[in-house]
């Protein structure tokens, strides 16, 4: 009877302890949440369908329907910019990366004495990858990102590329962990697959950081047939592909959430989502190509303008956060919150030092995403280049623009959002306030390595041909 009693108590704890270690894993982290960072490319405010669009995005709408739909979540007007704030937690003032975007004959990057959010991640047990657009330096592999942080690369490394071929300049720039590859398909459905497995293959007892960046719906404008073949009554062909490489970037949204649930892990895991800037209104600033004779398909919605401006339209972006048990399902957040916040943020929930980074620009925002309270923000900082210049504080927003004839715009963003009416008559006072804000940051601000690229360029005997990643590269450094 003693015996038989010892071999059901050994039973018992045999499946007591193997029933903990198939469980353990997929809890191990819950005091550090898994990270999904998504970020789309070119993304008009309203083309989605929580802000009313036509596309079709209802995996996307999930997320915000069971989330919170950021309604004043800033990025910088243009690519690089916002992907480098969002790295550093710092204006892109304070590093030169400030005016325009890294082009593919750029030879600079993102400045190396920057502590990043995935170093900084990584100090915190993260495994950390990429997988998807970088734009933060191409031309010497101590800008790429295995360099910078993460555990696992894999997509491009320029900002603009074939969805199809791959290429820009008739130079593939398609990589993983820093090796060229050759591969076929369409970028969207590659950048789904990869993440899809990266998840599947991460040990669950490892937090994870998944940065997440399509290309999608940057210009060329592609899709798929099958997803062109969604919108036949879209008669003009632009508007028909934008609205299809939208709706393929959903679904592969959608199987990044289903790998989480399969996973068992969704509910430790934070999923964040926007654009890195308005979408394009101008063909001045939809890409390298020539669009000349494109009409361009973003709509922003009730905002003005769109990428490379400093209006709502180019800065205020579509945004969600989405963590099921930590944000209230269905909320709204009408708060101002900036890109440079997600940093300190997403750096406290994973309890990861922050120490090793410059003084950040971001602030923790956390309980006005998951609560809806207050944020402590009271400015943002639109950009500060030699030209122009945009700043807001609390309701008001000033626009000055510095070459000769200049100008200066001042509006009450609160009760005019569209930026129909200019009240600088009728302020001076506020006007002279900003400005002196504005002046107060440009004095502090570090040179646009844009302009000084442009201005060696035009050099007697000097040239700025494309400077593309190559197979060559690979051998010339050595690995992180």
């Amino acid at each position: 009877m003693e015996s038989k009693l010892k071999y059901i108590s050994l039973s018992l704890l045999t499946g007591a302890l193997a029933l903990v270690a198939e469980v353990t894993p997929a809890r191990a982290a819950d005091n550090k949440p898994n990270i999904v960072y998504i970020l789309a490319d070119d993304l008009g405010w309203k083309d989605v369908g929580f802000h009313g669009s036509d596309i079709k995005t209802p995996n996307i709408d999930k997320l915000a329907a069971t989330g919170a739909r950021l309604e004043q979540f800033y990025a910088q007007p243009m690519c690089t910019p916002t992907r480098a704030a969002l790295m550093t937690g710092r204006y892109p003032i304070r590093y030169g990366l400030q005016t325009f975007v890294i082009p593919s004959s750029g030879t600079y990057g993102l400045a190396t004495d920057e502590w990043l959010l995935p170093q900084a991640l990584k100090d915190a047990g993260y495994k950390t990858a990429i997988i998807g657009k970088w734009h933060l330096g191409h031309a010497d592999k101590k800008y790429w990102p295995r360099q910078r942080g993460f555990d696992y690369q894999y997509g491009p490394l320029i900002g603009e590329l074939d969805y199809f071929t791959h290429e820009q300049h008739g130079v593939t720039d398609w990589y993983r962990d820093n090796k060229l590859v050759k591969e076929k398909g369409y970028t969207t459905t590659l950048l789904g697959n990869d993440a899809v497995t990266f998840i599947n293959e991460n040990n669950a007892a490892t937090p994870f950081f998944l940065y997440l960046a399509f290309n999608a719906p940057h210009t060329p404008y592609q899709a798929p047939q099958e997803y062109l073949n969604q919108y036949k009554n879209i008669a003009d062909p632009s508007r028909r592909a934008y609205a299809a490489s939208i709706t393929a970037m959903d679904d592969q949204v959608g199987r990044v959430v289903d790998a989480l649930d399969q996973k068992k892990i969704r509910d430790n895991t934070v999923i964040i989502f926007h654009s890195d800037n308005g979408g394009t209104k101008n063909t001045m600033f939809a890409g390298e190509l020539d669009m000349s004779k494109v009409k361009i398909p973003c709509d922003n919605g009730p905002y003005r303008e769109g990428k490379g401006t400093l209006y709502e339209g180019g800065t205020r972006v579509c945004a969600l956060a989405n963590w099921p048990g930590h944000i209230k399902p269905g909320s709204t957040v009408d708060e101002m919150i900036h890109v440079v916040d997600m940093y300190p943020t997403l750096a406290k929930l994973a309890e990861a030092p922050t120490s090793k980074s410059k003084p950040l620009d971001g602030m923790n925002v956390w309980q006005t995403i998951s609560e809806g309270k207050s944020s402590p923000r009271t400015e943002i900082v639109y950009n500060v280049e030699p030209f122009r210049g945009a700043v807001r504080q609390g309701d008001w927003k000033l626009i000055w623009r510095t070459p000769l004839p200049s100008s200066v715009e001042l509006y009450n963003i609160t009760q005019d959002p569209s930026e129909t009416t200019n009240l600088v008559a009728a302020n001076p006072d506020k006007v002279v306030e900003l400005q002196k804000r504005i002046e107060e940051l440009a004095k502090g601000s570090a040179k646009a390595l844009w302009l000084e690229a442009q201005f060696k360029a035009i050099q007697p005997g000097l040239h700025a041909p494309p400077v593309m990643p190559n197979e060559d590269a690979y051998y010339k450094v050595e690995e992180p």
